[in-house]
């Protein structure tokens, strides 16, 4: 593998830039036409223009630019982003020449066929017209993009086969990494919250109010379950749903709520709860207690994490593989 000079990220940064904040002004004509036809990259037989590169980036500059919080920020940002946008369109070559190398595989044309159909759907209206202007402006073939679309597929596929490669963990790696991580898993006190509010309309007092939740309470212990009493008296945001506002940790709560809430066991609500608001009656659907939670609560999740590490370590690997074996220059 050969390395050329670091290519700069600050010319095409100009170019973009003065699209998300004005101050800057666009290079002139000649030096947009010079780098528009520039060399980022070469892997292999395929030249990666700052055209492509440009076509990669700019979808992203909107969130760029609402992360940003100033120009010389948008412009570290982009830069790298650049770095990463080139990476990838090389490893893409080196991806999809590493499955050229069995003979045996190919793409389907009806898998190509498939997913134009549904490029032109999705992005352009489903109209023929406006994606035969989209490849003019681009001064693309047809047979050029659906090349394109068959290296995405490959692309895809073979990033699919390298993550289905790590996809099993033993039951003893995921105990140790448990065993030193358990700090980790601390969990705060929480609570399954379900609540009832009586607002506090014009001239009603404290009394009325918990009078209101005093039927309710009293309905409750008759064996009504709270879920159907919330979707009949509360007038807070979540009635349809029962009063259901999810799993709440104790420091998300006001004490006026967490205070009489967290002394509840599974299954028991508060007495009525009185704020400037109005009233409440907070039911604990479920409870969890502060401490490491157990082995077996987590054990997908750690599962699910050592998976993602193993992936990532697995196709860094086969990626680094790929550069050192191919030819790839930076400009």
């Amino acid at each position: 593998m050969t390395l050329g000079p670091r290519f700069s990220a600050a010319l095409l940064a100009t170019a973009l830039v003065s699209r998300a904040f004005g101050e800057v002004q666009a290079p002139p004509d000649n030096l947009n036409l010079r780098f528009a036809n520039g060399i980022a990259a070469i892997a292999e037989d395929k030249v990666i223009t700052v055209d492509d590169v440009r076509r990669e980036i700019s979808p992203l500059i909107p969130q760029l630019q609402r992360e940003a919080r100033n120009e010389k920020e948008f412009n570290q940002k982009l830069e790298s982003l650049q770095d990463d946008v080139i990476q990838q369109l090389i490893d893409r070559v080196l991806i999809v020449k590493e499955f050229r190398k069995d003979e045996k595989r190919h793409i389907p044309a009806s898998f190509i066929d498939n997913r134009i159909a549904d490029i032109q759907t999705e992005q352009f209206d489903n109209d023929r017209s406006k994606f035969l202007a989209y490849l003019r402006s681009r001064s693309t073939t047809l047979r050029e993009y659906r090349k394109e679309v068959e290296e995405d597929i490959i692309y895809s596929y073979m990033r699919g086969q390298q993550r289905k490669s790590t996809s099993l963990v033993s039951p003893v790696r995921i105990e140790t990494f448990y065993k030193e991580n358990k700090d980790r898993f601390y969990q705060e006190d929480g609570v399954h919250l379900r609540l009832i509010q009586f607002n506090r309309n014009n001239g009603e007092t404290d009394a009325d109010l918990v009078t209101k939740a005093e039927v309710v309470l009293a309905r409750l212990n008759a064996g009504v379950k709270f879920e159907d009493l919330a979707k009949e008296y509360s007038q807070d945001s979540r009635r349809t749903k029962g009063g259901d506002w999810g799993w709440q940790k104790r420091s998300d709560l006001k004490p006026a709520f967490s205070e009489p809430l967290f002394t509840l066991k599974k299954g028991e609500t508060t007495a009525p709860v009185l704020t400037p608001e109005g009233c409440f009656l907070l039911h604990v659907e479920d409870r969890k207690y502060a401490g490491i939670q157990p082995l077996d609560d987590v054990r997908e999740q750690i599962e699910r994490m050592l998976v993602q590490q193993m992936g990532q370590v697995s196709q860094e690997r086969w990626l680094e593989r790929l550069r050192r074996n191919g030819y790839v220059k930076h400009y």
